[in-house]
């Protein structure tokens, strides 16, 4: 795969009649736009940019607007393009040829953005990614061997002087029959109906282990277990809660069977609309706000719906674990009007943030889905907002291709002779020792005065900065950038330096720093950051 995709997804209400049974927009019906933006041109740079406009199970007509902005290294717009579309339920493509050249001349070489920005519904969405133009010097890179995996099932040694750490890839979002997941691959097109598909959890484990993962993560809508996309006035409360433990109770099983391979199973907590998806990796009670037709609530612990605030404190007074899934620029995770809501407790228990996801409802068993998401945006304003999450890689299946639909990985550190369990696992999301590839083969590590990523410390005097990356044979980093951002700010970040090994001199106060790298065929690698506070100088 030698191209990077922009992708989107814009939450829309459903037009038309919803049945009772469904008393909320359903979950899925959604409009997508992708851009297919080639990180590398043909001759002289030229290149197409595809987007992709479509919206499953449609009723009626929706508008699209849209505009493709191309951004110099420097910042500046040099191009726009722009157009409008009515969307009817079948899908449109629109192809952009930009032939390499601005008024007639080849642009400076350079990293080069592609911005879409699209608009319907008073929906708004905005998302990047980066293209090489010409001839871009690759980064010189510190020597680094790569860390020992958990592909071997070993438990490595620690090396001599490297880090004690061995890595372990998985896909930490996906739903089963439990919710709406679990479709044939052959046959499944989008979200199945809750609890109607025929694979679960026994069969989502072994087959992301037949394909090379670590761990994967079942992650259940948390409302689902009623049977129903809406809420099911007949739901019988006993019924949902056992098919919860149940869940436990087979990645239990499963992982002690198969030692090597995580088996985690827990809940997607809330909706698209007014809300967001958030992960809760370790809750062994199922929270939630539906109640059946005799005021029953369809859950172990009742968590007000969309009620983000109260359900940090929750996870807090728990001690729950979380990742922020797909989210949004506006209209998700929201406290006291504001998105992207800081709390203190939220801060707590939110370890991760999605920065891509492959395509929920891809049928790819070849990893060669070529619809992804990008929400670096976003997770770069939670960053500013003062929360302390590193970066995930996620897949979000719905259908029977468990980790299969590309080669985008969330990797965890763990150390050297410690087994890879619910425990371990989680010691290393809670310490942030983490990354989100999009290679499952590739490696990335930051340090910060020798502080590895996920730390966090106080520091007088030059902070010295360095980004150590390995890949796949054949494969090399084509750039690095170190951007740098201030937590509690909410403003926005900034790139650094585009060198592999910096030192620099932050300014007093608290600051966050993390690395990306773009490997040569465009996928790119996202380490989590580490936080410093740094101390006026004497």
């Amino acid at each position: 795969m030698k191209t990077s995709l922009l992708s989107l997804t814009l939450v829309l209400a459903a037009a038309g009649p919803i049945h009772p049974a469904a008393a909320a927009t359903r979950e899925h019906r959604e409009f997508d736009a992708t851009l297919l933006a080639p990180y590398r041109g043909a001759v002289r740079d030229a290149r197409t940019f595809v987007l992709s406009f479509e919206y499953p199970d449609l009723r009626g007509r929706v508008p699209v607007t849209w505009h493709l902005d191309l951004v110099a290294p420097g910042g500046r717009r040099v191009a726009r393009w722009h157009g409008r579309l009515t969307l009817t339920g079948t899908p449109r493509d629109v192809s952009v040829r930009w032939t390499g050249t601005l008024a007639g001349r080849r642009p400076a070489p350079g990293i080069y953005h592609v911005r879409l920005h699209a608009a319907t519904g008073g929906e708004t969405a905005d998302q990047a990614w980066d293209i090489a133009v010409g001839a871009v010097p690759a980064p010189a890179l510190p020597a680094f061997a790569p860390l020992a995996t958990g592909h071997a099932r070993t438990m490595a040694a620690p090396a001599p002087g490297g880090l004690p750490y061995t890595v372990y890839y998985g896909n930490l979002h996906s739903q089963t029959r439990d919710s709406d997941g679990g479709g044939p691959v052959a046959t499944c097109h989008g979200a199945q109906d809750p609890q109607s598909a025929p694979y679960g959890p026994d069969a989502a484990y072994p087959y992301a282990r037949r394909h090379g993962l670590d761990m994967l993560m079942v992650s259940e809508h948390n409302h689902m277990y009623d049977g129903s996309d809406g809420t099911n006035p007949d739901a019988d409360p006993a019924k949902a809660k056992a098919m919860y433990q149940a869940g436990l109770a087979t990645a239990r099983d499963y992982t002690a069977a198969n030692p090597g391979f995580l088996a985690l199973y827990g809940m997607e907590w809330g909706v698209i609309g007014n809300g967001g998806h958030l992960n809760i990796f370790d809750s062994d009670e199922l929270l939630g706000w539906e109640k059946n037709g005799k005021g029953e609530l369809i859950a172990d612990t009742e968590t007000p719906k969309s009620d983000y605030a109260a359900l940090y404190t929750l996870m807090r007074q728990r001690g729950l674990t979380g990742q922020f899934n797909h989210p949004a620029l506006t209209g998700q995770f929201v406290v006291n009007g504001t998105p992207l809501a800081y709390t203190p407790d939220g801060d707590a228990v939110m370890a991760l943030c999605e920065v891509v996801n492959s395509s929920a409802f891809s049928s790819s068993e070849t990893e060669g889905e070529t619809r992804r998401s990008n929400f670096e945006q976003a997770c770069d304003k939670l960053l500013e907002a003062g929360y302390h999450v590193a970066f995930s890689s996620d897949q979000d299946n719905h259908c029977a291709n468990w980790g299969a639909s590309y080669s985008n990985r969330s990797a965890v550190l763990i150390p050297n002779g410690v087994p890879l369990t619910r425990a371990s696992f989680l010691e290393a999301v809670r310490a942030r020792r983490v990354f989100a590839t999009m290679d499952k083969d590739a490696q990335v590590v930051f340090s910060a005065n020798g502080h590895v990523m996920g730390e966090r410390f106080d520091n007088t005097g030059p902070l010295h900065l360095q980004v150590a990356y390995a890949g796949a044979p054949g494969r090399h980093a084509a750039t690095v950038a170190i951007v740098e951002g201030v937590p509690g700010r909410n403003g926005d970040v900034s790139q650094l330096s585009d060198q592999a090994d910096v030192t620099t001199v932050p300014a007093p106060g608290a600051h966050f720093y993390y690395a990306k790298v773009t490997q040569d065929d465009g996928r790119i690698l996202w380490s989590a950051p580490v936080w410093v506070t740094q101390a006026a100088q004497p």
